[in-house]
């Protein structure tokens, strides 16, 4: 039996739920928000309609690990991603209208198949990964208000 982990933390947005999920559909914007040592790369050309693919990549000296994505859920204002790699799971996206705005929730649910490398994730790196999805939802909201302010949309 895997047991999967799950990170799930909530942001308030002051914009509206189609300049929120361009934050997450369009590459650059994607780039300004992720973690810097993270990276995007499409397989073939960029989207997130059912079944595109792209690598996440950890920018670390020597390794570089990789997570391969394919978008398996995908309707107005959600998006899921289900990746392998060194972690396997899903990273769900999903934006809920409200009166102030965008409520945007954000659930990442992995197991880490090696034994070896779930110790040394949940000893090292599980505090941190944490942290950062929670800067990484802050980044987001800036970056959303800013193209809702811009666009009005």
């Amino acid at each position: 039996m895997e047991t999967y982990q799950t990170f799930e933390q909530t942001i308030q947005i002051s914009a509206s739920a189609t300049a929120v999920e361009m934050c997450f559909t369009d590459l650059e914007l994607m780039h300004r928000w992720l973690n810097p040592a993270l990276r995007c790369v499409p397989i073939g050309q960029w989207s997130t309609a059912l079944g595109s693919q792209s690598r996440f990549v950890i920018q670390v000296p020597v390794l570089q690990p990789t997570l391969i994505s394919t978008v398996v859920e995908r309707e107005p204002g959600l998006i899921v991603w289900q990746f392998e790699g060194f972690f396997v799971g899903s990273d769900r996206w999903e934006c809920q209208p409200n009166e102030r705005g965008t409520l945007l929730l954000n659930r990442f649910q992995f197991n880490i198949p090696n034994p070896i490398v779930r110790f040394g994730f949940n000893t090292f790196a599980l505090d941190w990964t944490r942290q950062d999805m929670q800067a990484q939802l802050k980044r987001l909201r800036r970056v959303a208000e800013e193209v809702y302010q811009i666009s009005g949309r």
